[in-house]
């Protein structure tokens, strides 16, 4: 669920503007999985823009507390939202931990970075939403600290139905700055992309393990 489709905009053209989404219809990206995608998003180049870093922080930040108040806790997911979920927590003035996809295998051999304690309350940062499964085994490590997890806020979502079934599922609460919806209609209101192009990006949404460019 997007916050609201002002902030969805504002998100896709921000994004847009520093390439941290590359559209590509005709030339398309290969993701680890194997499939064939005419979209490549890397949020983590938003920590190189100062202005757009700011941006995203206190929107982040506010949006946090007006849908949970204030946690005790923001965590992190490891990689991507190591950056971006540090400064949402110093913008609250927060403590912040970080998730890695498994735990260490030597040393402490953490898979929670930081301090934590049983019963506190935590809110998710997350960079980005495909499928929703690194982001939920983040969850899932926290609930095995004995945390109240309250919910997680990411900057974007590729809005494919598996996240969806996969968030309630797992029952937990995703918010995003912005989508592949409203990340089309802004690329084609800035003449990003042509609107024969959108349809070919939203058709690659409705079914991307199986698309093909030609």
């Amino acid at each position: 669920m997007i916050f609201n489709k002002d902030t969805a905009k504002k998100t896709a053209e921000v994004l847009l503007q520093i390439n941290a989404i590359k559209l590509q219809p005709e030339n398309p990206f290969t993701w680890a999985s194997g499939w064939k995608s005419p979209i490549y998003c890397d949020n983590r180049i938003v920590l190189s823009f100062p202005q757009i870093r700011n941006y995203i922080r206190a929107t982040i930040a506010k949006n946090i507390e007006d849908l949970y108040g204030k946690p005790d806790v923001i965590a992190g997911v490891a990689t991507g939202a190591i950056g971006i979920g540090a400064l949402v927590a110093e913008y609250l003035n927060l403590p912040f931990v970080y998730v890695r996809p498994e735990a260490k295998k030597h040393g402490r051999q953490n898979q929670i970075e930081g301090y934590i304690e049983k019963g506190q309350t935590v809110v998710v940062v997350e960079d980005l939403i495909s499928t929703g499964m690194s982001s939920l085994n983040a969850v899932q490590a926290l609930k095995e600290a004995e945390v109240n997890i309250k919910g997680m806020v990411a900057i974007f979502s590729y809005g494919f139905d598996v996240a969806k079934k996969n968030f309630e599922e797992a029952d937990v609460e995703l918010h995003t700055l912005g989508n592949y919806e409203n990340l089309l209609e802004q690329a084609v209101d800035t003449y990003y992309i042509t609107t024969e192009q959108q349809n070919i990006l939203a058709k690659w949404n409705a079914n991307p393990s199986a698309w093909s460019p030609q």
